[in-house]
């Protein structure tokens, strides 16, 4: 097996996907980061700016206006640590898990519609396939 033509062909495929899922977002969506940050939060709970960032191998200076939009929207909560007060510690609001489920439900929709179109055993293995990269995506 050529496993560096399988990785690009896997890579191609991922990237194109990915890309058509972000085109079927609508209008006035949230950003690629601020999606990332509340990704993380919904995933995680409550963090760090440092640790958001960091698992997000992510800079926290890159994510600092993000943190701002976020936080000025009402999406994010901003609290003192409580190890230490200095450090501030975000947490997901009640209108950011909303409005993280409604950006992920357009590009859902817009994913069962194309699945439709695929045979059984074709679903199946795409599933199969999601779950091989969730573990990728784990892999250190």
């Amino acid at each position: 097996m050529d496993h560096p033509s399988e990785a690009a062909r896997v890579r191609r495929g991922v990237m194109r996907l990915n890309r058509r899922l972000r085109q079927e977002r609508g209008d006035g969506s949230l950003s690629a980061n601020q999606l990332l940050v509340l990704g993380h939060l919904h995933r995680h709970g409550a963090a760090t700016p440092g640790e958001v960032a960091a698992a997000e191998r992510q800079r926290p200076q890159s994510l600092t206006r993000v943190f701002a939009e976020l936080q000025a929207e009402g999406l994010i909560a901003r609290e003192p640590g409580t190890v230490d007060r200095r450090q501030s510690v975000l947490s997901l609001t009640e209108a950011g898990r909303r409005a993280l489920e409604r950006d992920m439900a357009e590009r859902d929709a817009w994913l069962s519609g194309a699945l439709a179109s695929l045979s059984p055993t074709e679903r199946g293995l795409l599933e199969l396939a999601a779950a091989l990269m969730e573990r990728l995506a784990d892999e250190a």
